[in-house]
């Protein structure tokens, strides 16, 4: 008899793991408005099939939850709110005497649930039914319900496979003036979400936005404005959000007055998105479409931080909005940070959004930083002649902000990523010029609330490294000084308001954007000037609908043969890093068509159906 053999997968086993895998694409693909304690039994069941049966507390504690959370969730009303304490007091002891993490895990899930939405689970036990306060109910369509804006997604893809370019784009425009710039930029949230991934991967959305602008007309009009209705709005900022808000008040019949402080529009788009990425002509596009509205006057370097400013606007508009962004950066804290040479990356893109361009050529760069912006600085360092760039970050590349295609992208251009390195303090020479930084090696500790490992100081010793330039990429804050001095209600740096965007204690000043939220995506700022304007509209006693009659085109067939996802290509690494050219290339029309079929069309599939698919008006 042999004494070892070779270890074959068994077909089973092969199985199993596909299973696990489909069951993890589910997982990601989930759609809003689930049960969550229905969830939790679910989970806990799959969890209590893993258990060994070694410990007592695994083998039989999950069983036990398990059976609790049955009788929650049956309609026999037998449970009482007696049977939640026992439920978190199993589940404590299980986490504290578990042998391994598959028992303590499972049970920690369990509490994790009872903290997030215990009312959940007193709803089942009063009222036999879920808490409608904690989720949606209604389970839209998955994808319109991950974006921010609830932009038809499903409808303005299906009118891209019509070839029908211009009408995706009107469609797009019904919840979000700004198609090109996040057919550009856009984060996708709704991705995420998308039942595609239940097959294989999720619908290219962000591409499809993109095929539908680079191929509609030049000129896709607005529509038609409403009748004037005598009331004026003073938008603070001219930004993503505050034109958001502009354009949607200004189509419901408004007379809208834009006040910025610089000398162009567009905020962060146009001075925090390096050119690479957001062509200034192409954010321009969409500018213009919003100020043909025709009610929309603009004055640009105009500061409202004064007395007499406000009080001017407060005298001669109905209605504020605040969008003023967050455009201070962050401290370094540490010292040497004032020195020649070390530039916060905030003002480094704000200059060369008005074409002013520091001269890198040569220079050793240090970037510090691991958020989009950090790849940012980075990159347009590289494009300015700089001869090395490295980036330095305190935590591991994993747990960086960035989006996985901008690290992919720094890395590939020729920048370092220097991991694990906490900058400690920053050498100057004698004529107070940056001679080095300083760092302190890192090692990845316990996880913060955020999930990833916090960083803490190792015991080895200081590391220099060598550069001229130095730029600060750690964050970004809101001015809000004068703003707080002037009543407004201020937490954190960031403005208060409630959920309709209405600022607290007052009763026709809205704010939203950055400067409430703290540096976000720029859909988010979107949404929040969509908000914030047809609350607006409401306070000044009007219903106005914002509306478009398009008809979209009934599904064809369900594609639900697993198919590779079309990726958005890039240009070769060697020829973009040397100039300011777009990076990222348009998709094909075979590519299109592809995920256009990809598409399962859940405006009429699911359960999105059963509400209409879609909403025609907001």
């Amino acid at each position: 008899m042999d004494r070892l053999t070779i270890r074959s997968e068994y077909l089973a086993q092969r199985t199993v793991d596909g299973l696990y895998k489909d069951l993890e694409r589910r997982i990601v693909a989930s759609p809003p408005g689930q049960c969550p304690a229905e969830m939790t039994a679910s989970f806990l069941e799959l969890c209590h099939s893993q258990s060994c049966g070694k410990c007592v507390p695994c083998r039989v504690g999950l069983g036990q939850l398990g059976y609790i959370i049955e009788d929650i969730l049956s309609l026999n009303g037998e449970a009482d709110m007696y049977d939640l304490k026992v439920l978190e007091d199993t589940a404590r002891a299980i986490s504290v005497s578990a042998d391994c993490a598959i028992g303590t895990e499972a049970a920690n899930m369990v509490l994790r649930g009872l903290a997030g939405y215990r009312s959940d689970f007193e709803s089942h036990i009063k009222n036999n039914t879920c808490d409608p306060s904690i989720h949606d109910l209604a389970q839209p369509v998955p994808c319109v319900g991950g974006c921010p804006s609830n932009i038809d997604i499903p409808g303005y893809i299906a009118l891209v496979k019509a070839g029908r370019y211009d009408d995706a784009v009107k469609l797009i425009r019904k919840d979000n003036p700004f198609p090109t710039v996040c057919a550009l930029i856009c984060e996708h949230p709704c991705e995420i979400r998308c039942r595609r991934g239940l097959i294989d991967a999720p619908v290219n959305i962000r591409g499809m936005k993109r095929y539908a602008v680079d191929n509609c007309s030049e000129t896709v009009p607005v529509p038609e404005v409403m009748d004037d209705t005598g009331k004026k709005i003073a938008v603070i900022g001219g930004g993503p959000s505050g034109l958001t808000c502009a354009y949607y008040l200004a189509i419901m019949g408004h007379k809208v007055t834009v006040f910025e402080k610089r000398a162009q529009l567009g905020g962060m788009l146009r001075y925090g998105i390096p050119n690479y990425r957001l062509p200034r002509e192409r954010l321009q596009w969409d500018i213009d479409a919003i100020l043909s509205t025709g009610n929309i006057d603009v004055r640009l370097e105009y500061d409202v931080n004064s007395k007499e400013a406000m009080d001017e606007i407060k005298a001669n508009y109905d209605a504020t909005y605040f969008s003023i962004g967050s455009h201070n950066a962050k401290s370094l804290g540490i010292p040497g940070e004032f020195a020649r040479g070390v530039v916060p990356a905030v003002d480094m893109l704000r200059g060369i959004g008005d074409d002013s361009l520091p001269d890198f050529n040569g220079k050793t760069v240090v970037v510090v930083g691991g958020g989009n912006v950090a790849m940012d600085v980075a990159r347009t360092a590289k494009r300015l002649g700089a001869s090395e760039v490295s980036i330095v970050y305190r935590r591991r590349r994993a747990d960086m902000t960035a989006l996985d295609e901008e690290i992919a992208g720094a890395v590939a251009e020729g920048c370092e990523l220097v991991q694990l390195k906490a900058p400690s303090r920053i050498e100057t020479d004698k004529r107070g010029k940056v001679k080095a930084l300083w760092v302190k090696p890192q090692i990845a500790g316990q996880a913060d609330k955020s999930g990833r490992p916090r960083p803490t100081d190792s015991n080895g010793p200081e590391e220099k490294i060598p550069c001229e330039i130095i730029i600060s990429a750690i964050g970004q804050a809101t001015d809000s000084r004068f703003f707080e001095e002037i009543g407004i209600p201020v937490s954190r740096g960031n403005i208060r308001t409630k959920n309709n965007s209405l600022i607290e204690n007052s009763e026709s000043y809205y704010a939203g954007g950055d400067c409430v939220t703290g540096p976000a995506t720029v859909i988010k700022a979107v949404a929040a000037g969509k908000v914030a304007a047809a609350n607006i509209d409401n306070l000044l006693g009007f219903n106005h609908e914002i509306s478009i009659e398009i008809d979209i085109p009934l599904p064809e067939h369900k594609d639900d043969i697993p198919t590779g996802r079309a990726e958005m290509k890039e240009r070769y690494a060697r020829h973009r890093g040397n100039d300011f050219d777009a990076v990222e290339e348009p998709m094909g029309y075979e590519e299109a068509m592809q995920e256009c079929n990809r598409c399962l069309r859940c405006d009429y599939h699911g359960y999105g159906a059963f509400r209409g698919g879609r909403d025609h008006k907001w």
